[in-house]
């Protein structure tokens, strides 16, 4: 038995330890904000916070994550400043990666407050978007950051 804090709530899952994390937290706790895409820790889609930390889910195991504070976008309030400014800044178009790009902004405000342009594209930098609504997305975290959000 593995036992996970997802969002603040305590889950007991009868695993192997070497299952990836966005397998439990998807098809196990049906919080699918937390996207599987390229299963290989390269697009973004699946990241989670895990200790305060973005990572990518799908590139993590159940095993190595158990005990720790885990949070998916589910966790993040919808009145987040994160959140709210996404939505100002239309942002999303097809929204698949949207989950995961503001969990990497979630990281990055929570360690630097007004983060330079240049260091919003260093640290979105592993986040993909097929759409290429990246201009929209550094004015979101721009705003976001104005408004104090972490």
């Amino acid at each position: 038995m593995i036992s996970l804090k997802v969002n603040g709530r305590k889950h007991d899952i009868d695993l192997s330890p070497d299952v990836p994390l966005v397998w439990v937290i998807r098809e196990h706790l049906k919080l699918t904000g937390t996207k599987y895409a390229c299963g290989k820790g390269l697009c973004g889609s699946c990241t989670v916070h895990i200790e305060g930390k973005a990572v990518r889910s799908c590139q993590t195991s159940v095993g190595d994550a158990a005990g720790k504070d885990i949070t998916t976008i589910e966790g993040i309030p919808e009145g987040h400043p994160l959140k709210k400014m996404w939505v100002k800044e239309q942002v999303a178009q097809c929204g698949y990666c949207q989950p995961g790009q503001i969990m990497q902004a979630a990281e990055l405000l929570s360690g630097d407050k007004n983060p330079s342009d240049e260091a919003i594209v260093r640290a979105m930098d592993g986040n993909l978007c097929r759409c290429g609504t990246y201009p929209r997305i550094k004015s979101a975290i721009r705003l976001a950051a104005k408004e104090g959000g972490k």
